[in-house]
């Protein structure tokens, strides 16, 4: 270890390497541009198909938005006939006459069965009121009366019935632990652990 080395700098006349000019490259193949886009199609290839994909579904969509709303005028835009408006407010005027004339209609039948409820309901008072100054009992015919009139009111109002099913069955009791699914609790037992 004892040796010594000497290291001297041989100035060989050359320009430091700072002043070096490097050659412009000018008939460079395109190698390094396809290994990068191949790099980058490696990595990122899925992503680029998918988001062209929905770059394409997002034009088409809004190609066919465009040409709905291009066909769907606001109705002040289109031309209209004076005539054809006239015969439109026409037949509409018409068509609510008919409507109300019908409505008017329903409206009688239904005030004429009212008034046909009530003068009823007065006789059968009346007939009540009579029987009992006679002394007869007035609860029978109460309860013949009360049929007649239930049968008159069921033919005049008639409800669909509606076939709806229990929210449970008949036999749930939500005490006894039975027919409620999965869950089943039972209380602990009571008194002193058994076991060794």
């Amino acid at each position: 270890m004892d040796d010594d080395v000497v290291i001297e700098d041989v100035d060989d006349g050359e320009v430091p390497y700072q002043q070096v000019k490097t050659a412009s490259l000018k008939n460079q193949d395109l190698a390094f541009v396809t290994q990068t886009v191949g790099d980058a199609l490696a990595q990122y290839g899925w992503y680029m198909l998918i988001g062209t994909v929905l770059v394409y579904l997002l034009i088409q969509y809004l190609n066919k938005r465009r040409a709905s709303q291009s066909n769907r005028r606001p109705p002040s835009e289109l031309p209209q006939d004076p005539v054809r408006v006239v015969r439109n407010q026409e037949g509409m005027e018409a068509a609510r006459r008919k409507m109300q004339e019908e409505l008017d209609a329903k409206a009688a039948i239904f005030r004429e069965k009212q008034k046909q409820q009530e003068e009823e309901k007065r006789r059968q008072k009346v007939e009540q009121w009579e029987s009992i100054q006679q002394g007869k009992s007035y609860k029978g015919a109460a309860k013949l009366s009360q049929t007649t009139e239930e049968a008159s009111s069921s033919t005049t109002v008639l409800k669909p019935k509606t076939d709806k099913r229990p929210l449970r069955s008949a036999d749930y009791n939500p005490l006894t632990g039975q027919g409620g699914g999965s869950c089943s609790w039972r209380p602990s037992r009571r008194g002193p652990s058994s076991g060794g």
